[in-house]
């Protein structure tokens, strides 16, 4: 009896172990390689997180994918006791539930996923599949494809903003990016009377964008920039170039490439010399120039390949922006919508969420881009936060994560450039921080306004704690997930 009912409280835990595995299997992409990466470096955290009752930034999403996932792995559980019943002794149900739990249980999500390959493998094929349908039935829609390292998403939206001033457009929402995102962007919201559809592509692995375009088999595309992001699985920075231009290689004869030309890049990879480039710095065939910059948002004057010159005004902040909006401005006037009919639309854009977004809360100017830091985005970050001259200015940031092997050079440079731009800096996470810390002090920077916090929530608290008469300005630059909570 006893034996049973201990096994049975093991039982109880390996429910919650495995829940807890999947989650993070769920963060990780449903990736075996990721995910078993993942297990080396946090395998004491799984076994302490199955317990936790700390909530979650990200809630486990139960899609059919999970519950498949969940079956598969209680089956294998049901299977070994019907064995155990049939072979086993008295104290073979407890070594079988130990074994179960302790020493299969963290890679079950992954061992469960193998069983599930072909099963999900087809049930992709068959979405993928009514998708193309429904492309191959709107010979009117022109699929314009968006990637980049950063950007891509905030270019996407600006450009849904622009092209709907002519066009009925479908945008793939949020951060769809992946072949199931796009795939369920089609299936559920394509209809015969949209003309444009804004397909956002990201990658994590070489031939990533390929496998998009050969599903959306775009007409136009756009680059919006290329840098260090992802290294951890991509390895090189030649394999993140050549992955984005997999982009530029399905763009036919009759389509545009756009190209942000201020990265170098790009610059240096393009071999289209048709491509519509674009440039802050003169290098473009559509150039913005006269940029000015205050906490109320950017004004700056576009020139377009055949002379024509407009002036425009905008609340978005920081030079990146303006970047942003000239590809946004590019590809809207390549496809046929006049410079002075861009003018309204593009002083009506708003900031996309958590992606510099400006925003005002109990007396504190936010600066929110938390969504994913990249060692160029986080120093145009920086940058506009030192726009702030009369403020007191602060960091919050957790630091850049899947950066490879140059991840602590990259993050220290980070810490480097803060403490140029930042009076104070609040770093969440001790372990996960310290090579900015490292940066901060080797800059000179003063220790004392230097803070190290357990959580963003007891960083903001410690930001409401500094004192001082001018208006504090507090840029959140990244937030970790789950996954990378430490």
């Amino acid at each position: 009896m006893l034996m049973i009912v201990i096994s049975l409280i093991i039982t109880i835990y390996a429910y919650l172990l495995i829940r807890f595995g999947i989650h993070m299997f769920q963060q990780n992409g449903y990736k075996n390689k990721v995910h078993l990466k993942w297990i080396r470096q946090n395998l004491i955290r799984l076994y302490k997180g199955a317990l936790s009752t700390k909530p979650t930034k990200k809630p486990l999403v139960y899609t059919p994918r999970v519950i498949r996932l969940f079956v598969t792995v209680v089956l294998l559980f049901v299977i070994c006791c019907i064995l155990n019943r049939y072979f086993g002794n008295k104290y073979s149900l407890l070594i079988m539930v130990i074994i179960y739990t302790f020493i299969l249980g963290p890679f079950l999500p992954i061992i469960g996923n193998i069983i599930n390959y072909p099963v999900e493998k087809h049930i992709s094929n068959g979405f993928i599949r009514s998708a193309k349908q429904k492309l191959a039935m709107s010979p009117e829609l022109t699929v314009i494809g968006i990637t980049g390292s950063y950007g891509k998403t905030s270019v996407k939206f600006y450009l849904d903003t622009l092209l709907a001033t002519k066009y009925e457009v479908l945008t793939t929402p949020e951060s769809y990016n992946t072949p199931m995102g796009v795939v369920k962007t089609i299936n559920n919201s394509l209809r015969p009377t949209h003309r444009i559809f804004l397909c956002e592509m990201g990658a994590r692995n070489v031939g990533d964008i390929k496998e998009l375009c050969d599903i959306v088999h775009p007409k136009h595309g756009i680059i919006t920039s290329i840098g260090a992001q992802h290294l951890e699985s991509f390895k090189t920075q030649e394999n993140i170039t050549n992955t984005k231009f997999e982009l530029a290689d399905a763009i036919g004869s009759d389509g545009f490439l756009f190209l942000n030309y201020d990265n170098e890049f790009i610059s240096q990879h393009n071999k289209n010399e048709n491509a519509v480039t674009y440039s802050i710095k003169g290098k473009g065939r559509y150039n913005a120039s006269d940029i000015t910059t205050s906490v109320k948002g950017t004004a700056f004057t576009v020139t377009a390949p055949d002379g024509e010159t407009a002036e425009f005004s905008m609340k978005l902040i920081g030079e990146h922006n303006v970047t942003n909006v000239l590809g946004a401005i590019a590809v809207s006037n390549t496809l046929g919508i006049p410079l002075e009919d861009l003018k309204i639309p593009v002083k009506r854009l708003k900031s996309v969420a958590h992606r510099m977004e400006l925003l005002e809360k109990n007396g504190v100017t936010i600066i929110d881009d938390a969504y994913n830091s990249n060692p160029a985005g986080a120093k145009a970050a920086l940058d506009t936060l030192a726009m702030f001259k009369d403020s007191t200015k602060i960091l919050i940031t957790p630091g850049m994560v899947e950066l490879g092997e140059k991840e602590y050079e990259l993050n220290k440079i980070f810490g480097t450039q803060a403490s140029d731009s930042a009076d104070y800096i609040i770093l969440v996470g001790e372990k996960q921080t310290e090579a900015i810390a490292s940066g901060v002090k080797e800059a000179g920077f003063d220790e004392k306004k230097l803070m190290i916090a357990e959580s963003f929530t007891d960083a903001m608290s410690r930001v409401y704690s500094i004192s001082g008469e001018r208006h504090k300005v507090l840029l959140i630059e990244n937030d970790l997930p789950d996954n990378y909570d430490k």
